[in-house]
């Protein structure tokens, strides 16, 4: 089936290819240009890698994310609330079905500090509470989709099970700490009160999954489009290999640079994996690529931003100084394992 699969989506994006070539020659024949480009080696292989990539991606969002939709509706946010509230006495069980829960559960930066106020609230440790945040954001459906498409089944576990490792040991470490104090005080006297868990039909669960996925390509689309086109133009004009003079593997600071350049930067998922692909085939090791990637998505500036409203600068410095430290200390694992 995926034979077949990738046969009709090669066939459509030569023939979208082609479409596109002729239409620029005609176009440029009425304004007398010059389109002798579209007729490269360079020009052809960005287009191909940008239809054939749009269309698998998207596709393989809009199959995942309706299944994993369809999981999520069994943990809507109250009920993640009662199950974190109910572990706090596990110690480091409760930090990995904090990030375990952290992966089917919706959450963006947008949500931080209702969803941060909302655990607190609801009794949830720091550490646990801080476990959920990092797993979210960062080992997510969209990044597990575009990783498999882009990187296959490998990279994609090893990327999950690493995201997932830096949730816990962050949140442990976070809780060991007692920071507690460094919470600002308003959020422990504040009381979101709580909501009656529903039980929604096998009808309106497929309905509110399809729902779902429209609301994501709604919001990601652009980021998608944007992130594969310029992967598109480093895979038709960047040379190969530019990128491993100054970020391979013999630049010991390669990774440490690359999560401080990712830091303050804002993206996603969606905008960041195509470029991260591209990089990785013009010379940047995977460990580097990914733990850019990382810090991107887990470290994104405007979740911080808003963090700071529940946070006090000092625990806020300790949560970006312990999620780098991790990052780093996994893109050079990443380097030594996968030659």
């Amino acid at each position: 089936m995926f034979d077949a699969l990738d046969w009709l989506l090669g066939t459509i994006t030569n023939v979208l290819s082609a479409g596109l070539t002729a239409a620029i020659q005609g176009v440029a024949g009425l304004l007398h240009w010059d389109a002798s480009f579209v007729n490269s080696k360079e020009f052809a292989g960005s287009i191909q890698f940008f239809f054939y990539d749009t269309m698998k991606i998207f596709l393989m969002l809009i199959v995942i994310i309706f299944i994993v939709s369809i999981i999520r509706s069994f943990f809507p946010p109250e009920r993640t609330k009662r199950l974190l509230g109910e572990g706090k006495r596990r110690g480091f069980l409760g930090n990995i079905a904090a990030s375990l829960l952290g992966v089917v559960t919706p959450f963006c930066s947008c949500s931080a500090v209702p969803v941060f106020i909302g655990f607190v609230e609801a009794g949830v440790p720091l550490g646990v509470t801080f476990s959920f945040l990092i797993a979210s954001p960062m080992v997510n459906e969209v990044a597990i989709i575009m990783l498999w498409g882009l990187f296959g089944w490998e990279i994609t576990l090893l990327y999950i099970a690493t995201g997932l490792l830096i949730a816990i040991f962050a949140g442990l470490l976070i809780g060991k700490l007692k920071m507690e104090r460094f919470v600002e005080g308003y959020v422990y006297e504040m009381k979101m009160g709580s909501l009656e868990i529903e039980k929604p039909t096998w009808q309106e669960r497929l309905k509110d999954a399809w729902r779902y996925v429209l609301e994501i390509l709604k919001k990601i689309w652009i980021y998608v489009l944007v992130g594969i086109a310029i992967g598109a133009v480093m895979h038709g004009w960047a040379p190969a290999g530019i990128l491993a003079q100054y970020a391979g593997r013999d630049n010991p600071f390669a990774v440490f640079v690359a999560v401080l350049i990712g830091i303050p930067l804002y993206s996603n998922a969606a905008g960041t994996i195509p470029i991260v692909s591209e990089l990785t085939r013009l010379g940047m090791p995977i460990g580097t690529a990914l733990a850019f990637m990382m810090s991107v998505t887990a470290l994104s500036l405007p979740e911080l931003i808003l963090l700071r409203r529940v946070l006090k600068p000092r625990l806020l410095a300790v949560f970006v100084g312990v999620m780098a430290v991790s990052i780093v200390i996994i893109g050079y694992i990443f380097n030594f394992v996968i030659r």
